[in-house]
């Protein structure tokens, strides 16, 4: 009876309590903070997730441009690290995310990179005025996994072949936005966890 009650009780909570009260984050978290969601279903090729609402520090980038993204993702690093009006650090959390929206304002291409913010952090100002927080709305993502250190082309490749997934499963989606998500460090060679997601419509 003791180990059947707190599952009950898990289960109970997901019908009556907001997402994320009986969360865990996967291994590929690494243990670190992640932005909680249900797997609401698993396909051969990618799965489908409810994420709940989240906060994330962006800045923007010119292109998905490995050199332009290495020098985003620095950029808020160095921010996370003390960079900030109040020299504090912020919590590592995972993933990184590459964004791009094919039709942003004034119809034009944007692309950000951002780290997710773990609940409850408040966070100092940035000194560099290009840093943002801004906060992703809950929602459906469809999500493709692949391993290796993720290249420019390699996101590219992975989210044309889920966007032809999504199509042969019927699933609808928006067709001009897509997440490049990593949860290692840029020294970790092997065994690495890529993701891309694309949103449904």
């Amino acid at each position: 009876m003791k180990t059947i009650m707190p599952v009950a009780f898990c289960l109970l909570s997901v019908v009556l309590l907001p997402l994320g009260q009986c969360w865990e984050a996967p291994l590929f978290c690494h243990e670190y903070e992640c932005p909680e969601f249900t797997v609401v279903n698993t396909y051969e090729s990618f799965e489908e997730r409810l994420y709940a609402s989240s906060r994330w520090i962006t800045t923007d980038i010119t292109s998905t441009d490995n050199h332009d993204v290495a020098d985003g993702f620095w950029k808020l690093y160095k921010y996370t690290q003390g960079e900030n009006t109040e020299k504090r650090v912020i919590p590592t959390t995972r993933p990184g995310l590459v964004s791009v929206n094919e039709a942003g304002e004034n119809g034009q291409r944007q692309v950000s990179v951002s780290f997710y913010v773990a609940p409850d952090t408040v966070l100092p100002h940035p000194n560099d005025d290009t840093i943002k927080e801004i906060t992703r709305p809950s929602g459906t993502i469809y999500v493709r996994v692949f391993s290796g250190v993720a290249s420019e082309s390699d996101a590219i490749e992975n989210k044309n072949k889920l966007k032809e997934d999504l199509q042969t499963a019927g699933k609808l989606f928006d067709k001009n936005r897509f997440d490049g998500a990593g949860y290692e460090p840029v020294w970790i060679l092997i065994n690495r966890h890529n993701e891309v997601w694309i949103h449904a419509a």
